[in-house]
């Protein structure tokens, strides 16, 4: 790498003490032009290279990636030690309460000493409702192989259906939502690179998986996503009334 091009300095301005012992070393350096990392994006100067530009991607992007494993971690020990309150931290912080629920729930499921750093925090959701012994096979495949976010669920994916068979499927009741209800859902799905009906079974497994095997959450919070759940999910066939 010629002087030039050497890695280029990413420093907070007015960074969040969430992050900074992760961006200690990207302090500007001598005489060296710098990414700034503001509340608002990025700063980035006319003349950078190449390079210089795809590291301070790879920069960024760690900092994303670890960002969310910290937010799991904060929302889990303000669970167990502020149950009563944790939720109006969350709230006071301007954090979405439905999606740091979410990061909590991976974080729970992957001690830390089990977290691969070379794989993103995406990866390990993709595989954090199946038994521990295969999350660690899968995350060694997709570390090994280098595969992506997307490729490592098509593996997963297939391995299932192999294991249960067709013949084990049952098709659901239809649900039926208002038009921008299930705009929000279809955006949601898109965002996380997932088709509308795979988008919405690993929210039902999601939400299974967090009831049934850590009901440390209390038993408010496990009401209140029951009756959320039950509110977005209209059968178009109800059952029929005794009798009837």
């Amino acid at each position: 790498m010629r002087p030039s091009e050497s890695r280029p300095a990413i420093v907070t301005k007015k960074a969040d003490v969430l992050f900074e012992n992760q961006i200690q070393d990207t302090e500007r350096l001598a005489g060296q032009e710098a990414v700034m990392v503001t509340r608002v994006g990025l700063s980035i100067p006319p003349g950078l290279s190449f390079p210089q530009w795809e590291q301070a991607g790879r920069r960024v992007t760690n900092v994303m990636n670890s960002s969310a494993w910290c937010l799991g971690d904060w929302i889990n020990y303000g669970q167990r030690r502020y149950s009563d309150r944790y939720r109006q931290a969350v709230e006071a912080v301007g954090l979405d309460y439905q999606t740091m629920r979410n990061y909590a729930w991976v974080a729970r499921r992957f001690e830390a000493a089990r977290r691969r750093p070379d794989l993103s925090f995406q990866h390990h959701a993709e595989v954090a409702s199946v038994p521990v012994e295969e999350q660690d096979f899968w995350l060694a495949q997709a570390e090994a192989f280098k595969w992506s976010r997307s490729v490592l669920r098509g593996h997963v994916r297939s391995a299932r259906t192999k294991i249960k068979g067709p013949e084990t499927t049952e098709v659901v009741p239809k649900i039926v939502a208002e038009a921008e209800r299930l705009e929000r859902w279809r955006s949601a799905a898109a965002q996380s690179e997932m088709p509308l009906q795979d988008w919405i079974v690993s929210c039902l497994d999601r939400q299974a998986d967090e009831t049934l095997v850590q009901p440390a959450d209390g038993l408010q919070d496990r009401t209140n996503s029951a009756r959320t759940a039950a509110s977005a999910l209209l059968l178009r066939n109800p059952p029929a009334r005794p009798g009837a």
